[in-house]
């Protein structure tokens, strides 16, 4: 494809991309449970070993395998980023697009409410909406989601509100296109290219989100694997097991940098305003 090929024609892109890919095959095998051991499973006799042939990256307090828990925890972020992320396109682009369409009362009151929304931090947002709706798994992609529906609702809203005085959709409301057709076809299919952008990029960000969560103890809740609670746990054995911090710590960083330089490169090469040349 040709999206495909200016990607690994992209200095960042090609970095992003491969790690990005391997992320996303490691998530895979986590989430369809093939892993070297079981992720949950104890074995007491073998705690605390550190990286050997048999466990690769050491086993934790309670002898279960690090790289089985991390191929989990791997999965289990992506699977809260993917949905949040989402949940947070979707319900961005409706109210970014019906702020802009409809415009006036609806666009003040929209917008001033994504503002409102705006004006916490987000992880502080986040943990506000789990505490009072409990922890688990599908709070925090709920959660996360919320967080991150302004920043999609102000990307739509902006170039949407550009589209609309254009002089095709001027056009298409002449020949009698109804307001639906005009929305999707002209506006919502001319924001594809900022909305890639903005989903790449938010995938780290609710990467980060999720693992703060979880090492609060506000997401992913034990004995399932997540890279926070992993995290979280090798706290109180930094010098005396420090593999148990190093590699979900790793996993994390990478992984953030992966979707950043491919979110990068993709605004390089969707955005004609943006365009220079490959690194």
């Amino acid at each position: 494809m040709r999206i495909l090929r200016a990607i690994f024609g992209h200095g960042s892109g090609r970095i992003g991309g491969i790690i990005v890919g391997v992320y996303l095959l490691v998530a895979i095998l986590g989430m369809l449970g093939l892993t070297p051991h079981n992720p949950i499973t104890q074995y007491r006799v073998d705690r605390l070993h550190a990286p050997n042939g048999a466990y690769w990256m050491g086993t934790d307090l309670f002898g279960r395998d690090v790289a089985s828990r991390l191929m989990a925890g791997v999965g289990q972020s992506f699977t809260v980023a993917f949905f949040s992320v989402a949940f947070a396109t979707l319900a961005g682009t409706v109210l970014g697009l019906a702020a802009a369409w409809l415009g006036r009362r609806w666009d003040g009151v929209l917008m001033r409410i994504m503002d409102v929304l705006l004006a916490f931090p987000a992880i502080l947002l986040a943990l506000l909406i789990v505490t009072v709706a409990g922890p688990g798994t599908w709070t925090s992609v709920v959660a996360i989601g919320i967080v991150y529906t302004p920043i999609f609702t102000r990307v739509v809203r902006g170039p949407a509100l550009s589209l609309k005085a254009r002089e095709f959709v001027d056009a298409a409301r002449t020949f009698g296109s109804s307001s639906s057709y005009i929305v999707t076809r002209h506006l919502l299919l001319n924001l594809v290219a900022p909305l890639t952008v903005q989903v790449t990029l938010a995938l780290a960000w609710a990467l980060l989100t999720e693992a703060g969560l979880s090492f609060l103890g506000l997401g992913t809740q034990p004995p399932a694997a997540s890279l926070g609670l992993m995290l979280s746990d090798s706290r109180n054995l930094m010098e005396t097991a420090p593999w148990l911090m190093i590699f979900p710590g790793l996993a994390i960083m990478i992984s953030i940098l992966g979707f950043n330089l491919l979110g990068d490169a993709l605004r390089d090469i969707l955005d004609p305003r943006m365009r220079r040349a490959p690194a």
